[in-house]
């Protein structure tokens, strides 16, 4: 972890602005607005380290910033053209979480600009998933027939450089307007069909209690809202933001759910725990969403370590999404048969509980699609050849209707059996040689009756 030198607040620290909207009737403001200066690092003892607006308003903003926090590396110095296009903000607490300032550190890569965000193959588009195209009202997105994404803040206290929204990430940080917000909920109203809302961004916990208030009133007021989600990444990048003020004020929201996005074991704290800790207790349910991302999170066993502890501060891991097809995230990207990988080691040596769905949010607003292991070997009309996560081939009965055809009672011993034999129930199974379960039960199982089983 890197430790920092000691300096004092200076007299700019403010909370961040929640005056800026989200509107069409303004022309975007393409000007970043440059944060408290940091000219020397910061150490995780200063008097306000906890306070999340101290961290909002000391932001690392600018590549000078950056080298002061890092002297000593000159690749912070090349990353001028990357900056320019793609906005950077890293908190003071996410920068702590580097191990080693370079590429080959997980957290480095997902918060520092890289000089390959600035390829992009020729397929590759800045709205891929076509959500302007979805949007009936700015800002928010319909594209399911039951749910819609309300784009509630531009802002985030930190621009993952691997963002699926990329195009306005950072270029200006506001909020949604009264107005806008009137147009939702009456957009919400016309359409009753629609019972679930997620109120994304940016990252909505940016915004102040009584300006993500005012959201959540609005739309509890519609009568067809049956559940509210909010997408946050605040409980990685900056969890001093968990407050039990604002868990109080969600709590008035049930049922209220939040999704997070916690990518690598090693944004997994004290301080991200805690702020789990406090959700979870608030009777909020927790899922987390990652990004499979190359170089990051696309080793089998780092991703199982990282669901692992999600599910031990009581967060379900939900989605792993493959990498969208982002102008500036090509080298994030992995193969879709990594992802099929994964999900194939995961599946035997997790709990469901801790397995995520492992999907591509399609191109052309294509939607959200599943992508696994095929677990289905063969089908006849009377039974199903599926198979484990060890390679046991078990043949599955189909209901056994009177007019089903009856299969042969004979086994073929002519060849050793195979996929056919047992399609064609002449077989119940084929067990591999030898396995971990099979070589644990040679060695400790033996036949328990019932008295035995209830100790008597």
């Amino acid at each position: 972890m890197i430790q920092f030198n000691t300096e004092s607040a200076d007299a700019s620290d403010k909370p961040p602005s929640q005056a800026a909207v989200v509107s069409e009737d303004e022309p975007p403001s393409t000007t970043i607005v440059a944060p408290a200066a940091i000219t020397k690092p910061l150490i995780q003892t200063h008097s306000r380290w906890n306070d999340w607006r101290w961290q909002m308003s000391h932001r690392i903003r600018s590549v000078e910033q950056l080298f002061g926090y890092f002297p000593d590396k000159p690749y912070c110095q090349s990353i001028e053209p990357v900056v320019a296009r793609y906005p950077m903000a890293i908190t003071p607490y996410y920068a702590s979480l580097i191990r080693k300032v370079d590429l080959a550190d997980p957290v480095f890569q997902m918060c520092v600009p890289q000089l390959s965000e600035l390829y992009d193959p020729p397929f590759l588009s800045s709205d891929p998933l076509e959500e302007h195209d979805d949007m009936p009202v700015a800002g928010l997105v319909h594209r399911y027939p039951d749910r819609v994404l309300l784009i509630a803040t531009t802002t985030c206290s930190m621009y993952c450089r691997h963002c699926t929204r990329k195009r306005v990430a950072g270029t200006r940080e506001m909020s949604i307007s009264t107005r806008r917000l009137e147009q939702v909920t009456a957009y919400l109203t016309a359409h009753p069909e629609i019972s679930d809302v997620i109120v994304s961004g940016g990252d909505p916990l940016t915004m102040s209690d009584e300006s993500l208030e005012m959201i959540l009133s609005a739309l509890r007021k519609v009568p067809s809202v049956q559940i509210i989600r909010i997408g946050t990444r605040m409980p990685v990048v900056l969890p001093m933001r968990i407050t039990d003020a604002l868990v109080s004020m969600l709590k008035k929201y049930h049922p209220l759910w939040v999704n997070m996005h916690f990518n690598h074991p090693n944004e997994i704290t004290p301080e991200s725990s805690e702020a789990c800790r406090k959700l979870a207790d608030g009777g909020i349910p927790l899922g987390n969403q990652s990004v499979l991302l190359r170089n990051v999170n696309d080793n089998p066993k780092v991703y199982e370590q990282l669901c692992r502890a999600l599910v031990q501060m009581r967060v379900r891991p939900y989605y792993l999404y493959q990498c969208d097809l982002v102008r500036g995230i090509e080298h994030f990207r992995t193969p879709v048969s990594k992802g099929i990988e994964i999900m194939e080691y995961l599946r035997g040596r997790l709990s469901g509980l801790a397995i995520p769905m492992f999907v591509v949010d399609a191109p052309h607003g294509g939607g959200k699609i599943p992508i696994l292991p095929s677990y289905v070997v063969s089908t006849s009309p009377t039974h199903t050849v599926i198979r484990n996560f060890e390679g046991m081939l078990i043949s599955y009965p189909e209901p056994a209707y009177r007019d089903a055809p009856v299969p042969s009672a004979e086994p073929n011993h002519d060849t050793a059996p195979g996929v056919w034999e047992l399609a064609s129930g002449q077989y119940s199974h084929i067990q591999p040689a030898k396995t971990i379960r099979q070589t644990r039960r040679q060695a400790c199982c033996h036949h328990v009756d019932s008295n035995e089983l209830l100790g008597q």
